[in-house]
């Protein structure tokens, strides 16, 4: 294995996972809740693992082949986080405490975080543009190291989700205020929703 294929993947899956966005901010929410964080940021790592791979394998093909796919996964990504947004102002108006750090709110259960977890990662364009656009780009100038190239990235794709999901533990204190978790959903909702436009008007 080319070390410097995989360096060069690991460092440019970092430089574009570690951006505020959707799905960062909803890893980091779980990860405070103590709401399957496991499952959550294994489902997002091996998301990222498989749009690795289909970069890095066949990325032009597939534009080429459905120019139509631009379009759908803008507005209908838009949609969705519009929505969700709307969900987490919502919790933030109607909030009657703060999170509780001994669990006592309990967690949402596991297919419905699941699933939330998917679509975020799955309708988000941004998340095609990151992975399967440029590192599928960039692994081109490692011609018979793409597969290196794509495992370093997929190492930073596992190392930064569970670092965010369970590191958030460490700031649940903070987040025991009322004030201080009324704020994170209230700039979760705000981060959807201008992502949700960026969709729409940078399309």
């Amino acid at each position: 294995m080319d070390l410097s294929a995989y360096l060069s993947g690991l460092g440019m899956g970092l430089s574009l996972i570690v951006a505020i966005g959707a799905q960062n901010a909803f890893v980091l929410r779980q990860g405070l809740k103590g709401g399957h964080v496991f499952a959550v940021c294994l489902t997002c790592a091996l998301s990222d693992v498989a749009l690795i791979v289909l970069g890095v394998t066949s990325f032009g093909r597939i534009a080429a082949v459905l120019p139509w796919l631009d379009p759908v996964m803008r507005f209908g990504g838009a949609a969705f986080l519009a929505v969700y947004g709307f969900r987490n102002l919502m919790s933030a108006v109607r909030s009657h405490g703060a999170l509780d750090v001994s669990g006592g709110n309990g967690p949402t259960p596991l297919w419905p975080t699941l699933v939330a977890c998917l679509a975020i990662t799955w309708l988000n364009p941004h998340v095609y543009l990151d992975t399967v656009v440029l590192l599928g780009t960039i692994s081109t100038q490692y011609p018979g190291e793409e597969a290196a190239f794509a495992l370093g990235a997929m190492t930073s794709s596992f190392g930064f989700f569970f670092s965010l999901g369970y590191g958030a533990a460490k700031l649940r204190p903070i987040f025991a205020q009322p004030t201080a978790w009324r704020l994170l959903e209230g700039a979760i909702a705000a981060i959807m929703w201008a992502i949700a436009g960026s969709l729409v008007v940078g399309g």
